[in-house]
């Protein structure tokens, strides 16, 4: 029988069967191991991998952990490792083996996850040139062309305190989903449809109507996915947690299989290398991005430029910014656990872990900590309501411009669930952007097209007119003191 396997996976395989009889590749990386072997000469970039038994019954530290994350996260991954997938696309699906090492527009597009994330720090956001073609990953074949028809071209944001975006997302969720169940049991109960609000934390999300057989009637739902799970990554809202954005990160822009996606014991993309990530070491980059600095406000050491900060941040509120860029939402309990509740197929779950992974969000782990209130809870200070808003009308369209939809607004749900036909997400509606680390995430809009605020704020059409308007009606002074406060705002110190 002729050997489907193309002459660029057979060559890669033969030679990385070359390594391993030369004694520069053994067994021992693959395993957490107490004496890890020495290579010599050419070897992985992650020359160990964590074992997920041992995090869970606390054998590694939480220092210990999130250093492996971020050796992770910071490692330029090579043939060794398994990077590339020259038979598979970046959804996992199999195709003949044509993939080129590098491509840019359709992926693997990176060498590393510091390579895009990396302005302020490792787990920063990205220059414009670190764009990614958000759907070019599931082209066959590889398209090289950057045009809109063939993926949404999206900037790199930073993931500075991404553990606490999570759980907020996570407690929205707890309280819309509640909202629907008291309505399907009241509905059912009374054999009438039951309307009811979908307030989260103050968050508006509309109304979510609930049929006598348990169907809902999701028409009036806004700004989230019909399933009521907030998803907090993705600037579309599409990602529920780190650790789904990893294990997808991980195959889309380096070509590294997880063995939680993709199976134990195979080499899905066959070039050769097997196991390319374990459980444990996703779990360590997810710890890693969880336990990242917040940012927040950073004082100017120039008097002139700290008053007015102080000045902005009343005018911010005063016109309106703060409806959408909500300064603070709380959160009930400072403790981040993994993995999440609402992690889909594909990605580890509570019930398949002995314990979950807890650790205090407000200790400050990695620098600037959550303030604690009573209760056990924290303030989050993000300037954001993770909702999907539409920034877009007759006049001004510029975040408008994405031809694809990232997927549908049933979310995981299933579309049976609902009283209408299931609907693509809307292709102008983005998540309201977290603003405190805006001091030092330049450019500006999901495309990063826009190289100051001021241009951002220009564009604020749609659901955020009347703020826009009002900002430019502004005295020029009034304007530039709203412009510190936020430039105040920093995931970093001043230089």
């Amino acid at each position: 029988m002729k050997d489907k396997k193309g002459p660029f996976v057979k060559d890669r395989q033969r030679w990385i069967r070359r390594i391993l009889c030369l004694g520069l590749l053994s067994l021992p990386w693959l395993a957490q191991a107490e004496s890890p072997a020495v290579i010599i000469g050419e070897r992985p970039a992650l020359e160990q991998h964590m074992d997920q038994e041992q995090i869970e019954y606390g054998k590694i530290q939480l220092r210990k952990l999130i250093d492996h994350g971020q050796r992770l996260f910071d490692a330029r991954f090579n043939v060794l490792d398994g990077q590339g997938r020259p038979a598979s696309t970046g959804t996992g699906a199999p195709r003949s083996p044509h993939q080129p090492a590098f491509v840019r527009t359709s992926a693997p597009d990176a060498n590393s996850c510091a390579g895009c994330h990396n302005q302020a720090g490792s787990g920063g956001g990205g220059d414009f040139v670190a764009n990614v073609f958000v759907l070019a990953q599931a082209l066959d074949p590889v398209t090289f062309s950057t045009a809109p028809e063939f993926s949404n071209e999206r900037n790199t944001l930073g993931m500075f305190g991404s553990g606490a975006i999570e759980m907020l997302a996570r407690e929205m969720s707890f309280e819309l989903i509640a909202i629907r169940e008291a309505a399907t049991a009241a509905a059912a109960t009374s054999g009438v449809p039951v309307t009811s609000q979908l307030l989260a934390k103050g968050v508006d999300f509309g109304q979510v109507t609930v049929m006598p057989d348990g169907k809902v009637d999701p028409s009036a739902i806004e700004g989230v996915d019909w399933d009521l799970i907030i998803k907090p990554f993705h600037q579309k809202g599409a990602v529920v947690s780190l650790r789904e954005f990893t294990n997808n990160a991980m195959n889309h822009h380096h070509g590294m299989q997880s063995v939680e996606r993709f199976g134990q014991g195979l080499d899905p993309d066959l070039d050769g290398v097997f196991d390319e990530l374990s459980v444990g070491d996703i779990t360590a980059a997810t710890i890693f991005q969880a336990s990242l600095a917040v940012p927040g406000p950073v004082e100017s050491p120039y008097p002139e430029r700290r008053h007015a900060a102080l000045r902005g941040e009343a005018l911010f509120e005063d016109i309106g910014c703060g409806s959408c860029h909500r300064p603070t939402l709380a959160l009930a309990s400072s403790q981040f656990s993994e993995p999440n509740p609402f992690n889909p197929p594909g990605n580890l779950r509570p019930g398949d872990v002995e314990h979950l992974l807890v650790f205090d969000l407000a200790e400050g782990v990695r620098g600037r900590n959550l303030k604690r209130t009573a209760g056990g809870g924290a303030l989050v200070h993000a300037f954001t309501d993770l909702k999907r808003h539409n920034l877009n009308d007759a006049e001004l369209d510029h975040f408008d411009n994405e031809l694809i939809a990232q997927g549908t607004l049933a979310g995981f749900a299933n579309p049976g669930d609902f009283t209408v036909a299931n609907q693509p997400r809307p292709t102008g509606e983005f998540l309201t952007r977290k603003l405190w680390d805006v001091g030092d995430s330049a450019p500006y809009g999901h495309r990063g097209d826009l190289t100051t605020l001021t241009q951002a704020i220009h564009f604020h059409g749609g659901q955020a007119r009347s703020q826009r308007d009002a900002f430019f009606d502004l005295p020029s002074g009034e304007q530039a003191a709203i412009i510190e406060f936020m430039m105040s705002l920093r995931a970093s110190p001043l230089p």
